[in-house]
């Protein structure tokens, strides 16, 4: 005999009140959607039809001409491969730094923990100010360099403690213990155990990163002198803000406005490519992460 299942029944006030839940989620996915939407039929409508402002909801006289002026540019080329270095290789120092100072912190025996945690916190506080930055970074050569946006602001103290309470919420003391009783070294433990069960924090430090490496364009501002080292961002804000053509007749300068305006939504497009393939990799860790690291501790 199969027992029935019983619905529990709803009263007006709570249908009324999730008709309004529902009716508010929609309206936000909406407000949220409609944009994105926008610029992708933008990026893939003509010149004439994006500058009259026809474009609504779809793409208005199909047109690949944004495209291939943005493809077309070799120094959007160029900042592009930049980009992509810095986010790479400014993901992987970033994170490895990250670690290897969030996890001894995250160990109660660790010597002067407590007063280097105070030091971690204070910079989210108090910071040293642009011109004292700048001239550390002159300082040590790093001007007009790569280094000079891979180092200064390779390590967060905001990801630094998301780090540490992750360890220690999932590295227990006594895990720690038993590996050195049976003659674990620390870096034996540290890649052997650490790493391994920390899959969802490393996912969530790397993208922070990179997604932060991706956007970043004033550091590159104010270190960077040749051209050949800008990123994307700097190179579109050179085309798109500082466009300064030289006097040409009335048809073609509108022309070239109604093609820079195009580019805006395709330079868009192009430049959240890399973020939208990398984010559906790491999505399964990222909330698992967030949670363990920030709530717990």
């Amino acid at each position: 005999m199969t027992a029935e299942r019983t619905r529990i029944q709803e009263s007006p006030g709570d249908k009324l009140f999730l008709g309004g839940v529902y009716t508010f989620l929609l309206l936000a996915l909406v407000i949220v959607l409609y944009p994105l939407v926008y610029i992708v039929s933008a990026s893939f409508s003509s010149p004439e039809a994006v500058a009259s402002g026809e474009v609504w909801l779809f793409p208005v006289h199909f047109s690949l001409e944004g495209y291939k002026a943005v493809f077309g540019n070799s120094l959007i080329l160029t900042g592009y491969a930049n980009s992509l270095f810095y986010a790479a290789t400014g993901t992987l120092i970033s994170v490895t730094l990250t670690i290897m100072i969030a996890y001894p912190l995250s160990r109660k025996t660790f010597y002067g923990r407590g007063p280097l945690i105070f030091f971690v916190l204070f910079t989210m506080l108090f910071a040293g100010g642009l011109i004292p930055t700048y001239m550390v970074v002159k300082t040590l050569g790093l001007i007009d360099t790569r280094w000079a946006l891979l180092l200064p602001n390779a390590i967060l103290a905001y990801q630094v403690i998301i780090a540490r309470t992750f360890f220690q919420s999932t590295v227990p003391d006594e895990l720690v213990e038993a590996s050195q009783l049976d003659g674990c070294s620390d870096i034996r433990f540290i890649g052997s155990v650490v790493l391994p069960l920390s899959k969802p924090i490393i996912a969530v430090l790397a993208l922070m990163y990179a997604v932060g490496q991706w956007n970043a364009y004033f550091d590159a501002l104010i270190y960077l002198k040749t051209q050949e080292l800008y990123p994307l961002q700097l190179i579109l804000r050179s085309i798109l803000v500082l466009n300064n053509a030289t006097p040409i007749d009335a048809e073609e300068m509108i022309r070239r406005q109604q093609i820079a305006e195009l580019m805006k939504y395709s330079l868009i497009i192009v430049a959240s490519i890399p973020v939208l393939v990398i984010y559906p990799f790491v999505q399964k860790y990222f909330v698992k992460g967030v949670l363990i690291g920030s709530v717990k501790g």
